[in-house]
């Protein structure tokens, strides 16, 4: 594990607050091998180690010695795709909660193959909400994303959970936020009709210690221009504007929700504070971490969003009790340190 990774999951499991309701649980992750899923994985195992909750986990993943190079024995395992499968690998065992991070998140995947993009998330979000009807579970969280809302262009007020933007149902790199604000739909779904105890995740874009060196989504490659002295490049003229989260503070919001969200809700989360602009983004880093690299655009098609103005609010799950700890300075200092 990443020394920064292991740093951010001991400091959120001295100070995550609800692991007594945890104890004696058993937890099944999806997509447990990406970004967030290895990170709730970690920060569950170290939750675990701290309290003895005695906690089971069980990861959903494609590739096994992938996940066992991550995690080893300390958790058990199902295999299965989540595109092509018509049913979850049998569990004899019980399922107390269930984390659904698995989905593509690639700009460029959602451009090149938005057949497979919405195949993934809707067959394996339905197949999930199954296995949690079957398995009567406590709490199923499926992780969407903000960019359910669509184009926003004024952000003169925040967006809450209730508020809807113009999405082109024509445009193929809708296919991402289509499926998503789908399954939305189907969880609420499956939460008034079958009684499931479904929650959803909006998360905002989210980033620290532990993405993958080649990640190519913008942070990151402002990331890498900022280590390499290199000049960060725009595609765009920057006016997308959203807010950010950090890994640890969203595993936690997510763990909150669960515990404590009402069933059949959304839930956005960001730190409200982080709202800034792609090309204020890429300036406030040159700023704040490398005076001599430069901005500059270079303007193309390269299957980014629309630019979109949305300054989201987690006024909703801070009701609950959660509170994000890292700020946008933080966020990219860990970020920074982890890819150096």
């Amino acid at each position: 594990m990443n020394a920064f990774v292991q740093e951010d999951c001991i400091r959120f499991a001295e100070s995550f607050p609800l692991g007594e309701e945890l104890r004696e649980s058993s937890v099944l992750i999806t997509g447990a091998t990406g970004l967030l899923g290895s990170i709730a994985t970690h920060c569950l195992l170290m939750l675990d180690k701290k309290l003895q909750l005695n906690l089971q986990l069980t990861l959903l993943v494609r590739n096994l010695q992938k996940a066992k190079d991550l995690f080893g024995e300390q958790v058990n395992y199902l295999v299965a795709d989540l595109n092509t499968a018509d049913a979850i690998p049998e569990m004899a065992d019980a399922v107390d909660y269930i984390l659904h991070f698995a989905s593509p998140t690639a700009s460029l995947t959602f451009v090149e193959h938005p057949v497979y993009t919405i195949e993934t998330i809707w067959n394996g979000t339905h197949l999930m909400l199954e296995l949690a009807r079957q398995k009567a579970v406590k709490g199923f969280v499926f992780v969407s994303s903000l960019e359910v809302y669509g184009t926003i262009h004024d952000d003169a007020l925040p967006v809450t959970e209730e508020v809807q933007g113009y999405m082109d149902p024509m445009r193929v790199r809708t296919s991402y936020p289509m499926a998503k604000r789908l399954c939305e739909c189907l969880c609420a779904s499956y939460a008034q009709e079958y009684k499931v105890p479904v929650y959803v995740a909006r998360l905002t874009q989210t980033f620290g210690a532990g993405i993958a060196p080649e990640d190519n989504r913008v942070f990151a490659q402002f990331a890498r221009s900022i280590i390499q002295n290199k000049d960060i490049v725009l595609h765009t003229t920057g006016e997308l504007a959203r807010p950010y989260c950090y890994t640890t503070d969203a595993i936690s919001a997510i763990l909150y929700i669960m515990l404590k969200g009402a069933a059949g809700e959304a839930y956005n989360v960001a730190n409200d504070e982080t709202y800034i602009s792609i090309r204020d983004m890429a300036e406030f880093l040159c700023k704040e971490f490398n005076p001599a690299v430069q901005t500059r655009l270079e303007l193309g098609e390269y299957g980014y969003m629309p630019p979109t103005k949305l300054r989201l609010t987690s006024e909703k799950v801070e009701r609950l009790g959660w509170k994000p700890t890292y700020n946008l300075h933080q966020m990219f200092e860990r970020l920074l340190a982890s890819l150096a």
